[in-house]
């Protein structure tokens, strides 16, 4: 009755509580070889993430969301690039150039639109 009774407040502690909090791990990254290109694909990632930090709010949801996607569609470009260089599969390959077309095309749409909105004041 005390194991039946330890292992019930144990799972009403996990439903109620949640899981216990993760333990750091170390960097995956730091296990794989040489040239595989995940070295590259982290720093476009760390890039990104700086980049979108570093967007201070305006004030308008629409000028916002278009500052916060444009690190967020170059990180892909950039993790296209990667693949490109050092991919081998030819159905990835392929979706890396659509993934460069598509994101180039749509940060050149950004970039025009945040052109044409009246200046945001502090």
């Amino acid at each position: 009755m005390r194991t039946t009774l330890r292992v019930l407040t144990l799972m009403m502690t996990a439903f109620f509580v949640g899981p216990a909090p993760r333990q750091p791990e170390t960097p995956s990254h730091t296990h794989v070889a040489e040239g595989s290109g995940w070295t590259e694909l982290m720093t476009s990632m760390d890039r990104m993430d700086a980049a979108m930090a570093s967007v201070k709010p305006s004030g308008t949801s629409d000028v916002d969301f278009v500052r916060l996607m444009l690190p967020h569609h170059q990180a892909a470009v950039d993790m296209a690039q990667t693949e490109l260089l050092g991919g081998h599969d030819p159905q990835m390959r392929r979706l890396a150039q659509e993934v460069i077309a598509d994101q180039e095309s749509e940060i050149q749409l950004m970039q025009l639109w945040l052109k044409q909105q009246p200046p945001i004041e502090p």
